[in-house]
């Protein structure tokens, strides 16, 4: 029984972990304009499913913040459209797990533990952007994408910085 725990372990812990578009990339690498807009398409989809998670077991507090980044990620979404036509490509946007699939299940929670969790599933993600738009930016390929990713870089570090206070709170 020790063995194949063992070999379990072993397994998983030579495993490749992936990030959150579904392919490993080697950390410190500079993505191209077309991944960064892929992992922001990512986000922003992420932000949309926190709305839909919220609708079970959220308050009004998490339902009126979940609504707002929900719109704020159509909003970016629609200036991605834009730089995206005018790069000419055509990103790959993976399928990832829903927003609700990263709180606590809200059958098996309690009002408290939902909201605690919200806040708590955003941090990462938020981490993830704000470390791909920083990477980006060190050797942008497309100056109307980096131009984005500057405007962004604020409002994303002030929006986890909000995240991690309110958490803090709960």
């Amino acid at each position: 029984m020790r063995i194949l725990l063992a070999m379990v372990l072993a397994f998983i812990s030579t495993a490749p972990l992936a990030d959150s578009t579904g392919e490993r990339r080697p950390t410190g690498r500079t993505p191209t304009a077309t991944e960064t807009i892929s992992d922001l398409y990512t986000f922003s989809r992420f932000q949309q499913g926190l709305l839909e998670s919220t609708d079970l077991k959220g308050n009004a507090e998490v339902k009126n913040l979940a609504a707002l980044r929900a719109e704020e990620a159509a909003r970016r979404d629609k200036a991605l459209k834009q730089i995206q036509e005018t790069i000419g490509t055509e990103p790959r946007v993976a399928k990832t797990t829903s927003a609700s699939a990263s709180l606590v299940e809200p059958e098996s929670s309690d009002g408290p533990t939902f909201v605690r969790s919200f806040y708590a599933a955003q941090i990462p993600e938020y981490e993830s952007v704000i470390d791909l738009l920083e990477r980006y930016l060190k050797a942008p390929d497309n100056a109307v994408l980096a131009t984005f990713a500057r405007e962004q870089l604020p409002l994303l570090r002030s929006q986890v910085k909000d995240a991690e206070r309110t958490m803090a709170d709960k």
